[in-house]
Formats: structure tokens, C-alpha cells, sequence
């Protein structure tokens, strides 16, 4: 679950991080007054757009105005709107809040963050001397630049390693000391928050060498709702994709692609060798959808609805692997839910497993436009044909 910035701030500063001081508007409590402003030392004030998105400057949802009045005009001007990034897609997302800062007088923009190598199952520390809105391409371009160690999950992060860091950095003797404070901070409160990434770009150095959070975003593991409930409570669903939200609702996993033939498989490596076939096959898929191994015939009517709601959709695959569920079973399911949303686009369902041949010829008989394969390359094959047949008969 990702966290806004202002609230990845409240968060931060639960372990002892500071931050400027800082106004909200919210577009139920109507306009902010000139008074109602942090005073400012620069004579700048920063009005950003809080929504779930990187590039928020790019594209107009960060300014900086150098006076209380532009400051609130700023923001009344972005509340109520939609922003449109290069991570949102066209239709954007929502601007509900926004945060108004003052400038900090920044000598040096700097990056911290931390995540989870789930390669080397370890949280992994990066940091970089160039911080600031395109970090992404520093590291495609200048790979050297950046940073890292891994942390002993026994130990936790390490002060020597956070020197080592600050070292590289490039800072001086009051900036170590000071870093490396901040950085421990930050691991404290990725591994008792339950993070999955906190991020700080830009990390800036003022021009009295002091450093400062300027912005930060903090994204939480999923599986440890239970424990973050206090968060969670504050999950701005809003900021999420409608049909994502009513998937975690419902128990799946989905997320929206931009292809044209829909999947629906049981298993997340299962989905993946799927989509990939899809692709191989001349097709592009149009989503990642895992019902789980244990579905029920209740999770694939949703699955099935989630799949229908999406306008592109021109063809759909199953493939279902009858382990810990036997695959008549399951084509039970589908014959339910194909009934119950009266499904109208051709759909191809391989089954394989437990009890397969009986699934496949319940199928068959059901008279139904449920087209069986027991082959996944021959079944994803047959997806794109048909895919590609619906986008012609409808020229």
C-alpha cells in the first residue's frame, strides 16, 4: 500500500525525523487563508499534489511561488483536479490534498532509499549524490553513481555501513554524522512498519551544509495489514485502479494491462509463463490475473466479472492447474460464472491436472462458447486467433 507524501512524513516522524512544517488542504475544508501559512526564511513557499505518482513536477503538480498569495492560489488551482503523469496513465489521478511547504534554501540534492532484494533476500540500502527528479535516469546512464549495501537481517543496518555510504557520498564530517543518524532512522522504521520501500529524493544538503528531507514515499507490504492497521485505516483507495481495488477486495490478484486477451490462471508463476505464451503466440495480454490455488467457483465469477469490465477485451484464456483444487471442480466454476455474466467473448480454458478430461468434457457439454485445450502453447495460440478474428469482425 503506497502512502501519500504528507503521510509517509507522519510516519518518518514517528522515528525521530524532522521535517519543515507544512500545511494541508483538503477539498472538503475548503480555501486556505494567508495565515494559515508556515512561515517561510526563504520567501518561497512549495505547493505539491498529493497523489500515488512519481513526476509530479513534470507535470505541474509541484511549483514553487514566492508569495503567501500565489502559494494559495497554487492550490486552490490543483485541488479537485485529475494529474496526469507518466506513471498514471491519461485518465491521472485524483488531487484531494495538497501540501504546502516553505522552500528550503537546497545547495545539493542527494537519494536514499531503501527496499527489499528479493533476489539476495535481504533489505538493500541505495544511495546516490544525485538526487532530484530523474534518478531513474542516473542510474540507467551513470550506474557509478550509485550506491549500495545489503543489510544482515541479524544484525539490522549497521552504523559502519551507513558511514561507508555517507563516505561515498561525498559529505563532510558533521553530514556523516548527521546521515547516518537519519539513516538508522529509516531502517527502523522500514522494518517495524512492515515498508516495502521508503524512499527520500530528494535528500537535500541547505546552504549551511545542514541536510533535510525534502520529500518522501513510503510504500507498506500488503501482508502485514494486521499489523498496520493504524495505516491502513488511512489507505487513500482513490488513488487506486477501481478494478485492483475490487480484486484485493474479492481475494485475487490483478493488475491491468494494455493488451486485448484477458488471463485467468491460478498461481502467479503459472500467470507469468502464461502471459509470456500470449506474447510469444503474437498477442499481447490484457491482464495479470491469479485466482489463487484453493479458487472457488465464487473467485472466478469475479475473476470473470474484473475481466468484462475491461472494454478492450477481445479474447480470454483460462488456465487452470488442478493441484490443490481438481480441475471438475473448477470447470464447474467456470460454467457458473460464464452463465451468471452471460460471457460473450470467446474464451479458451486449458485444463490440466486432477480430473482434467472430466473438466474438459463438462466443457464441452455444457453449450457453452467454452472452447477446451489440453495443450497451454496450442490454447494460448487459440486465444490470439480468436482475439485476433473478434477485432476484424468488428471493423
Amino acid at each position: 500500500m503506497n502512502l501519500h507524501e504528507y503521510q509517509a512524513k507522519a510516519l518518518l516522524s514517528g522515528f525521530g525525523l524532522r521535517f519543515p512544517p507544512s500545511l494541508l488542504l483538503k477539498e472538503s475544508e475548503g480555501s486556505l487563508r494567508v495565515a494559515d501559512l508556515p512561515p517561510s526564511d526563504t520567501g518561497q513557499w512549495v505547493v505539491k499534489a498529493q497523489v500515488h505518482s512519481g513526476a509530479r513536477g513534470k507535470a505541474g503538480g509541484v511549483s514553487v511561488v514566492d508569495s503567501p498569495d500565489a502559494a494559495l492560489t497554487a492550490a486552490n488551482a490543483l485541488i479537485g483536479t485529475r494529474l496526469v503523469t507518466g506513471q498514471t496513465g491519461p485518465a491521472g489521478l485524483p488531487v484531494d490534498v495538497v501540501l504546502v511547504e516553505p522552500a528550503l534554501p537546497i545547495a545539493r540534492e542527494y537519494y536514499l532509499a531503501m527496499t527489499v532484494d528479493r533476489a539476495r533476500q535481504r533489505v538493500v540500502v541505495i544511495a546516490s549524490s544525485h538526487g532530484g527528479m530523474d534518478i531513474e535516469t542516473i542510474a540507467s546512464a551513470h550506474p557509478e553513481a550509485i550506491f549500495r549495501t545489503e543489510v544482515n537481517p541479524t544484525v539490522g543496518l549497521a552504523a559502519y555501513q551507513a558511514r561507508e555510504l555517507a563516505f561515498a557520498l561525498g559529505f563532510d564530517d558533521v553530514q556523516v554524522k548527521s546521515f547516518v543518524s537519519m539513516a538508522l532512522k529509516v531502517y527502523q522504521a522500514f522494518i517495524e512498519r512492515d515498508a516495502a520501500l521508503i524512499e527520500i529524493n530528494p535528500l537535500a544538503a541547505l546552504d549551511g551544509g545542514e541536510l533535510a528531507i525534502v520529500d518522501a514515499k513510503v510504500s507498506l507490504d500488503d501482508n502485514a495489514e494486521y499489523r498496520q492497521d493504524e495505516w491502513w485505516r488511512q489507505r487513500d483507495v482513490a488513488q487506486e485502479d477501481p478494478a485492483e481495488r475490487k480484486a484485493i477486495d474479492h481475494g485475487l490478484n490483478y493488475v491491468a494491462l494494455d493488451g486485448n486477451i484477458a488471463c485467468m490462471v491460478n498461481g502467479a508463476g503459472l500467470a507469468m509463463a502464461t502471459m509470456d505464451l500470449i506474447q510469444y503466440a503474437g498477442g499481447t495480454p490484457a491482464n495479470f490475473l491469479d485466482v489463487g490455488g484453493g479458487t472457488s467457483a465464487a473467485k472466478v465469477t469475479e475473476a470473470f466479472k474484473l475481466i468484462l469490465e475491461n472494454p478492450r477485451v477481445e479474447a480470454i484464456l483460462v488456465n487452470i492447474f488442478g493441484g490443490i483444487v481438481r480441475c471438475d471442480l473448477i470447470a464447474e466454476g467456470i460454467i457458473e460464472a460464464a452463465r451468471e455474466v452471460a460471457l460473450d467473448v470467446p474464451t479458451v480454458v486449458r485444463l490440466a491436472g486432477t480430473n482434467a478430461e472430466q473438466g474438459r468434457r463438462m466443457l464441452a457439454d455444457s453449450g457453452l462458447a467454452l472452447i477446451a485445450e489440453d495443450d497451454l502453447a496450442a490454447a494460448a495460440g487459440r486465444a490470439v486467433e480468436l482475439a485476433n478474428k473478434s477485432r476484424e469482425a468488428a471493423r
